[in-house]
């Protein structure tokens, strides 16, 4: 199967998944699904590629493992989600979108902007299995040890921020202990750091430079749209002076040393 016919296959069933969900949402009321959505989308293309991309096995390996394991991980912890009230994120959209009467719409076109983001993001995963070089490069190598170094610490990261929630003694308050003492969304920075992972990864392969839009892309999203702005907005309604001196000692992005 050629490059181009593999992405639109992995662009078409994205965007299937995504219209299922938004149906699911108008339903139940609750868009906080698109996340779930956009994670599956890229455990799934991980192993779509894995499977019918025409590079060498080990890279077809490298992807599907990597990209499964990873992507499967977070439609996991997303999916668990899920079940509690919607995202203020996508309350406040839905309140803003159905003032102006076009609430579905909107939604509609979010979702569908959330297939087509998890393309793009794919691409270092797509090049890398389109890799017909004899055994892995050291590029591989070193894409999969900045890999597991990110996979390790959002891990860590989501589980500790998990653990601190359960208990009722740390209602309103800020955690700052474990990794969150370095940063203030370290597991944004691990997740980031993944994606700079399967960059490295791709460019092994031929024209697996169209890989870098990939963590460039995250990064945006991340510091300047859908990742830190809302969520310390949030924070900051909710927790008040107590999140301001932790933005004050605390790295947002990069973990280090507390100020």
């Amino acid at each position: 199967m050629s490059w181009w016919t593999l992405l639109l296959l992995a662009w078409g069933l994205a965007a299937a998944l995504q219209l299922g969900l938004w149906l699911w949402q108008r339903r139940t009321g609750s868009a906080t699904v698109v996340d779930v959505g956009w994670a599956g989308s890229l455990a799934g293309m991980a192993l779509l590629y894995a499977a019918l991309g025409e590079g060498g096995l080990e890279h077809r390996v490298l992807v599907g493992i990597t990209g499964g394991l990873a992507f499967g991980r977070l439609t996991w912890f997303l999916a668990k989600r899920v079940r509690d009230e919607e995202d203020p994120r996508y309350r406040e959209l839905r309140r803003r979108w159905r003032e102006r009467g076009d609430e579905q719409v909107r939604f509609f076109a979010f979702f569908q902007a959330q297939a087509l983001a998890a393309v793009l993001l794919s691409l270092p995963l797509l090049a890398a299995a389109y890799n017909d070089h004899d055994g892995l490069e050291w590029l591989e190598w070193a894409g999969l040890a900045v890999w597991l170094a990110g996979a390790t610490l959002e891990a860590v990261a989501d589980r500790q921020l998990v653990a601190f929630r359960r208990d009722a003694a740390n209602r309103g308050a800020v955690i700052d202990a474990g990794v969150w003492r370095f940063s203030r969304h370290p597991n944004y920075f691990g997740q980031w750091l993944t994606w700079c992972g399967y960059a490295l990864i791709g460019l092994a392969a031929p024209w697996g430079w169209v890989g870098l839009l990939s963590p460039a892309l995250m990064l945006y999203l991340i510091l300047f749209v859908t990742g830190i702005p809302p969520l310390e907005e949030r924070l900051l309604a909710s927790r008040g002076d107590a999140y301001r001196s932790y933005q004050r000692r605390t790295s947002a992005f990069v973990p280090l040393p507390p100020r």
